[in-house]
């Protein structure tokens, strides 16, 4: 079975390229914009400054024929299976990344803590859960 997923947009970020990319977006990523497609815009409504998002790409530039792997490149520890990792060679390379909104410019959603690099499609975002009291 094949399923069509259609990008909401993109990511601009100084991350060029694999290796100027941190593991996770809390080892020291740069802010960046997750800009979307205007036909999409009106699904931000709601959203705001310092609110937290999960934010979900699709990593292009990975590999899709990797099915283990060392966690985090490191040779040192025995090699797993890519679904007990959060590796972005997978099958599916879907990204999922936790970030904070530090501003917002029409259809453009500037964040913290992305360490996905410039050009990565957008899938789709949510807002992350807090407290069962509060959703």
């Amino acid at each position: 079975m094949t399923y069509l997923v259609k990008p909401v947009g993109h990511v601009e970020s100084s991350l060029r390229s694999l290796d100027d990319a941190p593991r996770q977006g809390d080892e020291g990523a740069p802010t960046a914009w997750l800009v979307l497609d205007a036909a999409v815009a009106p699904a931000l409504e709601a959203i705001g400054v310092g609110d937290e998002l999960v934010v979900l790409t699709w990593l292009h530039e990975a590999q899709r024929d990797q099915l283990r792997v060392h966690p985090r490149g490191d040779l040192s520890r025995p090699v797993v299976g890519v679904f007990a990792t959060r590796a972005p060679s997978r099958p599916n390379p879907i990204g999922l990344h936790t970030v904070r909104v530090l501003a917002i410019d029409g259809s453009r959603v500037q964040v913290a803590d992305l360490e996905a690099i410039d050009g990565t499609p957008l899938v789709d975002i949510k807002p992350a859960l807090g407290p069962l009291d509060s959703r």
